[in-house]
C-alpha cells in the first residue's frame, strides 16, 4: 500500500516536485533537474505520482513506472482550480496533488512508445496537408490578383497548374515564375503526403484492432491508425457513450433547475478520431441521399427528418459506440438490420 502522493510539475529542466501523505500532510518540496530528479525517484520508495498529461509526460510515466512508482496523468484543466492564488511551479505541484486526491477525479492512460510512435506519423501527415493546403491557397491568391478565379479545392490544381503554363494568359514573367515554383512545392509536398498515407495503410494491416475497425463501413486505414494511436483501451471506458463524450460527440448541457437544455456538439475531446468519423459519417450520408437507398433504416429515417450534417454528426456517435462495443467485445462489425432480421 502505497502511503506517499507526488504531484511532479514538468520542465525543460527544471522539475518541481510536492511530496504529501494520502491524507494530505505536506512531507516535502524540491526543485531537481533532470539527472537530480530521477535519481531521487529511483531512491524514494514506490509512490502515487501524479504528472500533467503535457510535453514529455508519457515518457516520463515510463520512466517512473520502470522504478515501480504507481503514475497517474492529469488534464491540466482539471488542476488549475486547485492552483492557490499565485501561479509558479511550486503552487501548480501542490495543485496537482490536492486535484488527484478528489475521489471522483478521471485521469489519462500512459501511451506506449508504438502508440506515440504511430501518433507522430499521423500528425506528420496532418502537417504536410496544411502546408499543402497553404501552398495552394498561395497560388489562388496570386492568380486572382490578375483577374483569374478558381474554385477552391484540391479538385480544381489542375486549373491552377494550366493558369501558369498558358501563354495566353496575361501574367507577368515574375508571377509565371513564382506560380511555377508554389506547382514545384505542391507537387512535392502531394508525393511526400502519398508516401505517409501508405506507411498508415501498412500500418492499418498489421493489427488486429485495425483490421477489426475497418469492417465498419464509414472508417478506413486512417480512423483505425488514429484509434489506435490517440485513444486508451476501451476498458477504461464505462460505456459507448462515455467513449463518444471522450470524443466530444455528445451535446454540450445548459440545465439546470431539472430542466434539461441541450446544445451543439461540446467538441471537448480528441479532436483527430472525431474529425476523421464525421468525415466517414458524412461520406456514408451522402452516399445514401444520392442512392435514396441504405441498408441502415435509422439513417434513412433521419435523413427525411433533419439535415444531412445533424445525420453525420448523430451517425458519427453511433459510430463511436460501435467502435466501444466492437473493441471491448473483440468482435468484427455486424449490421445492427441485418443482425436484427436474421
Amino acid at each position: 500500500m502505497k502511503d506517499t502522493m507526488i504531484g511532479v510539475d514538468l520542465a525543460k529542466n527544471v522539475f518541481q516536485l510536492h511530496g504529501a501523505s494520502m491524507t494530505g500532510e505536506v512531507l516535502f518540496r524540491k526543485k531537481l533537474s533532470r539527472g537530480q530528479f530521477l535519481r531521487f525517484m529511483g531512491s524514494h520508495p514506490a509512490a502515487i505520482v501524479v504528472v500533467e498529461a503535457c510535453g514529455s509526460a508519457h515518457h516520463w510515466a515510463r520512466e517512473l513506472m520502470a522504478q515501480g512508482h504507481e503514475v497517474k496523468l492529469i488534464a491540466p484543466q482539471y488542476v488549475r482550480p486547485f492552483v492557490k492564488r499565485q501561479k509558479n511551479d511550486a503552487a501548480d505541484a501542490e495543485a496537482i496533488v490536492i486535484a488527484a486526491r478528489q475521489p471522483e477525479m478521471r485521469f489519462v492512460e500512459p501511451k506506449t512508445p508504438d502508440q506515440q510512435a504511430r501518433a507522430v506519423l499521423f500528425r506528420a501527415r496532418e502537417r504536410i496537408v496544411h502546408q499543402r493546403t497553404e501552398l495552394v491557397n498561395a497560388l489562388r491568391a496570386m492568380l486572382y490578383e490578375y483577374g483569374h478565379v478558381v474554385p477552391v479545392g484540391l479538385g480544381h490544381v489542375k486549373r491552377l497548374e494550366a493558369t501558369p503554363n498558358d501563354a495566353a494568359r496575361d501574367l507577368p514573367d515574375l508571377v509565371r515564375e513564382e506560380g511555377h515554383d508554389l506547382l514545384a512545392q505542391i507537387g512535392e509536398k502531394t508525393v511526400r503526403i502519398d508516401n505517409k498515407t501508405q506507411k498508415l495503410a501498412s500500418l492499418a494491416k498489421q493489427t488486429d484492432v485495425a483490421r477489426r475497425l475497418q469492417t465498419m463501413p464509414g472508417i478506413g486505414p486512417m480512423t483505425a491508425v488514429a484509434v489506435e494511436a490517440f485513444a486508451p483501451a476501451m476498458q477504461n471506458f464505462k460505456s459507448g457513450r462515455n467513449f463518444a463524450a471522450w470524443l466530444g460527440l455528445v451535446p454540450r448541457q445548459f440545465s439546470s433547475g431539472g430542466k434539461e437544455r441541450l446544445g451543439k456538439v461540446s467538441k471537448a475531446g480528441q479532436v483527430d478520431i472525431r474529425r476523421l468519423l464525421i468525415i466517414g459519417a458524412m461520406a456514408r450520408v451522402n452516399w445514401a441521399s444520392r442512392k435514396a437507398t441504405s441498408t441502415d433504416p435509422w439513417m434513412m429515417r433521419m435523413l427525411v427528418r433533419k439535415p444531412r450534417m445533424l445525420v453525420a454528426i448523430a451517425l458519427a456517435n453511433k459510430m463511436a459506440r460501435m467502435i466501444w462495443a466492437m473493441l471491448t467485445r473483440q468482435e468484427d462489425y455486424r449490421n445492427p438490420a441485418l443482425t436484427a432480421a436474421a
